[in-house]
This record gives C-alpha cells, sequence and structure tokens, in this order.
C-alpha cells in the first residue's frame, strides 16, 4: 500500500493523507500510522494535486553515515565496527518537488545523498533483530542534504551541515508492502545518474540498524530512520559537484517511486 499527504481537492487546509491507488488518492480521516484510520469515501487523480506534503510528521529523524561499502571508501574512511548515529532537526523535513534551499549561512557546498528511508510504526524499545519488522510502518524516498564546509570543515560535526531548513526531503509516499533487502536505489542531478546502487549493499541491515537503534533510545511512531547513502555523492567526485540554483534531484528507489525537489538559493 503507498500513503501519502497532500492539499487538493476535498483535502483539509493544512493536508490530508490519502492511500495512492494506480492515479487516484484516496483520502483517509486521519494517519495511517493509527489504526483507526478509515477511507473518507472521497477521491481524486493524482493530477489534481495542489501540493504534496511530507507522507508522515516525524517526531525525530535519525540518520546514519558511511553505511555503504562504496561510500566509505570515497570518503577515505575505514568501515565503522557499529552504526554512525546522527541527527537531523524535524525542521529541515521538506516533500517532493518543494525546493531545498541553499543556506545563506553556507550555500556553496551542498550535496545531495539518496537513502532508503524506514518510517517507524509502533514505539520500539530493545527490540530484538527478528522481530525488527512487527514496528516498520513502511519505507519513503529520502535525501540526506549535507552543507560539506560545515560538516567537514567550519564545525567538524555534523548538526548543522544536516539541518538546516530543507535538508530532510522526503516522500512522495510511504510505501508498506515492500521487501528492503535488495531495492535498486539511484540520485540524478539534472537527469545525469549520479549515484547507483543496491540496497543488498547496505553495511547494517535494517533489521541490525533498528534493532541497535532501538537499544540507545526509544523509537517513537513516524521517526524517520535514513539507512545511509551509496558511493557517487557530489563532495567525492573530482572535481566536486555541489548543488546551484536551478538544479533538480531526483532520488529513485525500486517500487517506491522518485522524490524530485528544485534546487533554490533561500
Amino acid at each position: 500500500m503507498k500513503y501519502l499527504r497532500v492539499i487538493g481537492p476535498q483535502t483539509q487546509p493544512e493536508g490530508s493523507y490519502g492511500i495512492l491507488q494506480e492515479d487516484a488518492v484516496h483520502l483517509l480521516d486521519c494517519s495511517p500510522l493509527l489504526e483507526s484510520a478509515r477511507k473518507t469515501g472521497v477521491s481524486f487523480s493524482v493530477g489534481k494535486v495542489c501540493k504534496f506534503l511530507p507522507p508522515v510528521e516525524p517526531p525525530n529523524i535519525i540518520a546514519l553515515g558511511l553505511n555503504y561499502k562504496q561510500h566509505a571508501k570515497e570518503s577515505n574512511v575505514e568501515l565503522p565496527p557499529e552504526p554512525i548515529i546522527f541527527l537531523k532537526a524535524t525542521s529541515a523535513v521538506t516533500a517532493h518537488l518543494q525546493p531545498i534551499m541553499l543556506p545563506a549561512e553556507a550555500p556553496l557546498e551542498v550535496d545531495y545523498e539518496a537513502e532508503l528511508t524506514i518510517v517507524i510504526g509502533k514505539l520500539a524499545k530493545n527490540v530484538p533483530e527478528q522481530r525488527v519488522f512487527e514496528y516498520i510502518f513502511g519505507y519513503t524516498c529520502g535525501n540526506d542534504v549535507s552543507a560539506r564546509d560545515c560538516q567537514l570543515r567550519r564545525d567538524k560535526q555534523w548538526a548543522r551541515g544536516k539541518s538546516f531548513d530543507s535538508f530532510a526531503p522526503v516522500g512522495p509516499v510511504i510505501e508498506t508492502e515492500l521487501d528492503s533487502s535488495s531495492l535498486r536505489i539511484s540520485s540524478k542531478v539534472n537527469g545525469k545518474l549520479m549515484q547507483d546502487a543496491t540496497t543488498a549493499e547496505l553495511i547494517f541491515t535494517i533489521p541490525q540498524i533498528v534493532s541497535y537503534l532501538s537499544r540507545q533510545m526509544t523509537l517513537l511512531p513516524g521517526t524517520l530512520i535514513m539507512t545511509g547513502t551509496p558511493a557517487g555523492v557530489g563532495f567525492a567526485r573530482k572535481p566536486p559537484v555541489f548543488l546551484k540554483p536551478g538544479d533538480t534531484v531526483q532520488v529513485t528507489i525500486e517500487r517506491i517511486g522518485t522524490l524530485e525537489n528544485p534546487v533554490v538559493n533561500e
């Protein structure tokens, strides 16, 4: 099942959740994370969507660094012995077709990172690996946008460089019926293929990631977990490729869809 949140005909002014079936959006009366969610009987063509919204309103965004072998190699670092965890501000969340803003504080080295993103479905604490999928609601496309100058030189830690407004595009849908173990994941900038891998190349698998994180902190319903990015990011290229106004970034994950965002100055 594909879930989304949109503004369109007969939605609430702030947007409504819905189910995408073929080319039709069937509205729900509340978030699909709630067991009480039901169809309202209202539907319309996806072509009538006025605005896509993030398909979930996350209480937290947790992300992993260096979780693909070739990305660790291009970053000139050793493979991590355990997951490298960082947090992104929830105010960084944005949606499909909404702009990635190059921040006035750091506009020159903004990078893209295609990521399979987990959506937690229910409160999870100390979850064993064999039970992880009981706690996953679904998966969406994510882009862990990063200001590399802040991350790598100016701050030498990741919080600010990962958390500027619009630095966490997600969507357009959450897919709930998915085997996440070997999905093609790619990114394009202005139509040029930049990243191309499969989730089979993850260093830490989905069960390992969720179980590990649940032992460090309570995972709340709606939490987003960005699982890491494949090789091909901009800062590792020679010469480097950073985002500039007028660019378009696309993140495509097999069986989920394509998350697309234009790039603008703040």
